[in-house]
């Protein structure tokens, strides 16, 4: 069914719960916010970190610039380390791979995190592409990464390519592109968020997503 797949990071191969909220914590601090909700800090998991600092504290335009700057200082040393693979990751890549299927890493993480967090759990062999976002704001959003991997891969056929994510913006981004999307309700991903969205298949879990995509070729 889906020979090229486009795989989220954060919430979706890896859990990056520790590292981001520490981040933005510490980037609250800097403008004197104390902030002890934990679900209001998982909010920033998944969306750009700039959407997030204004929509979520009203930041102005300057602020929320500064709001990234801070979380960076803290994230580019200590925060990217901060996280762990989820549970069958490596395994469905290396399935995958084997498979012959194309993978692509489609993230709006900055690609030089994302690309060291690749590195540091030995997941990059599997990738056939690896596209993020540019510090300076470029590829923010989902749809111009997916738009970046398929300039890239440059498929044959739309309808035999899949954008895999935990939260509604890998779905949104993927309509926008015109390719099929798959929720994984491992990540971060608010009640019925995915559905709302109008992903097209969703799963509990990385093993029930790739016994689907191994299984239905």
């Amino acid at each position: 069914m889906f020979d090229l797949c486009l795989f989220d990071l954060d919430g979706t191969l890896t859990d990056p719960k520790e590292g981001i909220t520490n981040c933005v914590k510490y980037a609250l601090e800097y403008f004197g916010i104390d902030e002890k909700d934990e679900a209001t800090l998982l909010r920033f998991i998944g969306p750009p970190l700039y959407d997030s600092f204004r929509g979520i504290y009203g930041f102005s335009d300057a602020a929320a610039k500064k709001a990234v700057e801070k979380y960076r200082e803290r994230f580019s040393p200590i925060g990217i380390y901060e996280n762990t693979v989820l549970d069958g990751a490596c395994t469905m890549l290396k399935e995958l791979k084997e498979k012959g299927k194309t993978l692509a890493l489609a993230t709006s993480k900055p690609y030089v995190f994302a690309e060291k967090i690749l590195e540091k759990y030995d997941m990059s062999k599997y990738f056939d592409y690896a596209v993020g976002s540019e510090l300076d704001g470029t590829r923010n959003y989902k749809d111009e990464v997916i738009t970046e991997v398929l300039r890239m891969a440059k498929p044959s056929d739309l309808s035999r390519v899949v954008m895999i994510g935990d939260r509604k913006q890998d779905i949104i981004g993927a309509k926008k592109c015109g390719i099929a999307s798959i929720g994984v309700r491992c990540g971060y991903a608010e009640e019925d968020e995915l559905e709302d969205a109008g992903a097209d298949f969703i799963f509990a879990n990385l093993y029930e997503l790739t016994d689907f995509l191994l299984n239905n070729t």
